[in-house]
């Protein structure tokens, strides 16, 4: 499992663990929306509340995460991102999954200060032609608030702006990290510095998945 607030890098460190391991990186998103397109009955009920803009109740999250993981590329492991977000989840997935003894070896926290967090989150700018993205700090524009590839006009999301980040990492800190203590007096927990480069932050997770016996 891999935990991370928003701007931690973790869904980019999930697809390369999924390429370093050749197992599948399970993130909650996609399984909503490969049930949603497939019209399984759980897709159908978890449509329900994604077209109403509510939030899909624990039972069926966890019911479509072991519908996800039953499936044969999951056999020699697979990755969670996203799951269990919260303290009742994380409770669920060891009634059903009985993670004591199986499936979960590794919990791979994320670690960034928050200012970096939200320094990150709120340097995002999008082309309002092409839809290319860009951030102020690292991948700016050749020439500001202009698109490189179409001239486009450059423009802040509204879930970019300072005060909705400031609620997304609070509403992290408020659902997650009862999550991350949860596993972590289990000794399942490794904290990663998320701080730097996409590619430092990767031999850090190697280093970890290259020791991961010591763990167990």
């Amino acid at each position: 499992m891999i935990v991370g607030p928003p701007g931690s890098g973790k869904g980019t460190q999930a697809d390369l663990i999924s390429r370093e391991l050749g197992i599948p990186h399970i993130s909650t998103g996609n399984i909503f929306r490969e049930a949603i397109h497939k019209d399984s009955e759980l897709g159908a009920t978890a449509r329900d509340f994604v077209e109403k803009g509510e939030l899909v109740p624990d039972h069926i999250v966890t019911a479509l995460v072991l519908e996800r993981i039953k499936e044969d590329d999951c056999r020699k492991g697979f990755i969670l991102d996203g799951y269990p977000r919260n303290l009742d989840q994380a409770l669920d997935s060891d009634r059903n999954l009985e993670i004591s003894d199986g499936p979960l070896d590794l919990v791979l926290n994320m670690v960034v200060e928050r200012g970096e967090l939200v320094r990150r989150l709120t340097g995002r700018r999008v082309c309002r032609k092409c839809g290319a993205v860009y951030h102020i700090v690292f991948k700016p524009a050749l020439v500001a608030g202009r698109c490189d590839l179409c001239g486009g006009k450059l423009y802040q999301r509204s879930d970019d702006h300072r005060e909705t980040v400031s609620k997304r990492l609070d509403v992290f800190e408020e659902q997650t990290g009862p999550v991350i203590e949860y596993y972590r007096r289990r000794g399942l927990v490794r904290d990663i510095d998320g701080s730097c480069s996409r590619d430092e932050v990767f031999q850090r997770i190697r280093k970890v998945l290259n020791n991961l016996d010591d763990y167990l």
